[in-house]
């Protein structure tokens, strides 16, 4: 970003690369339509170059990045429909009668075995749009992109304490699967 900062524009081509695709994934699992995240992607990376000079090197580039994305996640959510959430212990239909709470993680594979299942995704992506934002975005960014609970607390502006929480309400909440971290 420094680079990029310093005029050099073929960085930016460089920082694309590196981030478009973990950043997509998020923005995606967050807004849950690949159209609306590929605007918001895109939103994302106009902001980086409108916003480049008043970017200063106090965290790691990606948690400025990922600052702008959750923004630009949370006013699409806004201006979204308001959503009924599902109750945890109701069916999740189509002919499994299971409840979200019955679910358990698929054997063997390990995360990221399971990301690159489409069914897993479409499965995954229905359960996270039943999770309130906050929570989601701190199951994504905690447990998909890996991020520290300091990264998490430095993107959404809180505490982490506050990032632990939501996470520990997620797993008490949702059993989607995955071991606490």
């Amino acid at each position: 970003m420094l680079r990029y900062q310093a005029g050099e524009v073929r960085a930016f081509d460089q920082l694309l690369e590196r981030y478009k695709r973990p950043l997509f994934q998020f923005i995606y699992r967050s807004v849950g339509s690949q159209a609306a995240a590929e605007d918001v992607l895109q939103d994302t990376f106009m902001r980086v170059i409108r916003m480049n000079q008043s970017y200063q090197q106090q965290a790691k580039f990606s948690t400025w990045l990922y600052t702008i994305a959750r923004n630009l996640c949370v006013d699409f959510a806004r201006r979204g429909k308001h959503r009924n959430h599902a109750s945890l212990d109701a069916p999740m239909g189509g002919d499994d009668a299971s409840t979200l709470l019955d679910r358990q993680a698929a054997p063997g594979g390990g995360q990221d075995a399971l990301l690159g299942d489409a069914e897993f995704s479409a499965a995954l992506q229905r359960l996270l749009a039943q999770l309130p934002q906050d929570q989601r975005e701190v199951f994504v960014m905690r447990e998909l992109q890996d991020l520290s609970f300091k990264e998490i607390a430095d993107i959404t502006g809180s505490s982490e304490n506050t990032a632990k929480t939501a996470c520990a309400t997620r797993s008490k909440n949702c059993a989607v699967g995955w071991p606490n971290s």
